[in-house]
């Protein structure tokens, strides 16, 4: 089931795990052994969720890698359905061969 506005993992992060047991971003990125600006610009929505950085959350946070790709796939997909407009892409007529 696709969230209608799903939040941006960064969001989502600070809201279950940052805020409720006070956990600074400076002692989050030394859990995941990044830079502090590094987790800075996921938490502000500044930058996405790699591969790598789903397995160092998974490992620090729990919840599996793949969930972890698969929220910032939907913020993505989500993303983009408001801001492409694609009434000139027409689909292909397959059988027409």
């Amino acid at each position: 089931m696709t969230m209608y506005n799903p939040p941006h993992p960064g969001e989502f992060i600070q809201a279950t795990y940052m805020e409720p047991f006070d956990i600074s971003c400076r002692n989050l990125a030394k859990h995941l052994d990044v830079a502090a600006s590094t987790l800075n610009r996921l938490i502000k929505g500044q930058s996405g969720i790699s591969p790598e950085m789903a397995l160092r959350l998974a490992k620090v946070l729990g919840r599996s890698p793949e969930s972890w790709l698969t929220m910032q796939d939907n913020y993505d997909l989500s993303v983009a359905k408001k801001q492409l407009k694609l009434s000139n892409v027409l689909p292909l007529d397959l059988n027409a061969a």
